[in-house]
């Protein structure tokens, strides 16, 4: 399974691989949305993880080019938690929203319930962190 974490902040990429891990030994990481469309493009993830407020293109932004290409399961993980900004980008296509601070064990239920609908899923040895 390939996991893809977008965000701008290399400290909250890194603190995710570490919390997703477990989940998947595959972490691909972009630190621009713009990388991460075109990683999305070329590496096939399972699940993306996307981040809202970024420079070049924001969560949003992304999101709808990704969805010009694919179907992968997108959970968004941002501090941003007004209401407009989450019925945005879910409109934009993202699967769910999760609002920082998030819980290693939620962050990782939501990953799994992704997982489990992917074709050629297998169980994780350890199912939560």
């Amino acid at each position: 399974m390939r996991i893809l974490v977008i965000d701008d902040d290399p400290c909250t990429t890194e603190l995710l691989t570490m919390i997703l891990k477990p989940i998947s030994t595959n972490i691909l990481t972009a630190h621009s949305g713009r990388e991460g469309v075109r990683m999305a493009k070329d590496c096939s993830p399972d699940v993306i993880v996307l981040d809202m407020m970024m420079p070049d293109l924001d969560g949003v932004q992304s999101c709808r080019e990704i969805r010009e290409f694919t179907s992968v399961p997108i959970l968004i993980v941002s501090s941003a938690g007004q209401p407009n900004l989450i019925a945005e980008a879910l409109n934009a296509g993202a699967d769910d929203y999760l609002v920082k601070p998030v819980t290693r064990d939620i962050l990782a239920a939501t990953v799994n319930k992704f997982l489990r609908r992917r074709p050629h899923y297998t169980r994780p040895a350890i199912a939560t962190v």
